[in-house]
């Protein structure tokens, strides 16, 4: 009881300006208690933002790797591919050459030497291949996720910033505006699990 009477005496102290500059705060306050959920929605896009990040720099990486394996594989291919060449050529030069009788079983010990690797090389070169041809699909696939996990990235962003101009104008357009782009976000980033 006493403790009212102070404060209806401190009140009834107070100028006008004073009176109305304490319901000012008390107002500004109740907003501020208003915007939780915004600034909770924020908190939370801030969190799928980072998230989000994080996953496509790991795809990004995945992609690199693939690439480079991919390259080596290829490399490999190439490297077996000249041999066969070098092979086919030599083997077609021993077949056009006149040889001497006395070095006739010599030479075609080293012609069944170069086609028995012409047919290893054939073989390898579709092994080789196919190889290679998987590792560069491993590549697109790990690309295209990381590109989902990007446009993911920048719709979140757009929703957190979005959401935060609600927070400075007080309009909540801006905080449903926000929200749409943050599930877009979601949506583009969960997306990679439709990605076969």
């Amino acid at each position: 009881m006493r403790t009212r009477k102070r404060h209806l005496k401190v009140m009834a102290t107070m100028e006008g300006d004073e009176v109305g500059e304490l319901k000012e705060h008390a107002e500004h306050g109740a907003q501020d208690g208003s915007m939780r959920p915004v600034a909770f929605s924020m908190s939370v896009l801030a969190v799928m933002v980072a998230i989000t990040t994080v996953l496509g720099h790991r795809s990004h990486t995945d992609a690199v790797l693939s690439q480079n394996k991919a390259t080596d594989q290829w490399n490999l291919y190439q490297a077996k591919n000249i041999r066969y060449t070098d092979t086919t050529i030599a083997s077609n030069l021993l077949s056009v050459i006149a040889i001497p009788e006395a070095n006739s079983n010599a030479a075609q010990k080293i012609a069944k030497g170069y086609a028995d690797h012409e047919e290893k090389w054939t073989e390898d070169l579709k092994e080789e291949k196919k190889e290679a041809e998987k590792l560069q699909e491993e590549v697109k696939h790990a690309e295209a996720r990381a590109d989902r996990f990007d446009l993911g990235e920048a719709l979140l962003e757009i929703a957190l910033v979005t959401s935060s101009i609600t927070l400075l104008t007080r309009n909540r357009l801006y905080w449903a505006l926000g929200l749409v782009f943050g599930v877009a976000g979601i949506l583009s980033a969960a997306s990679v699990l439709l990605l076969k």
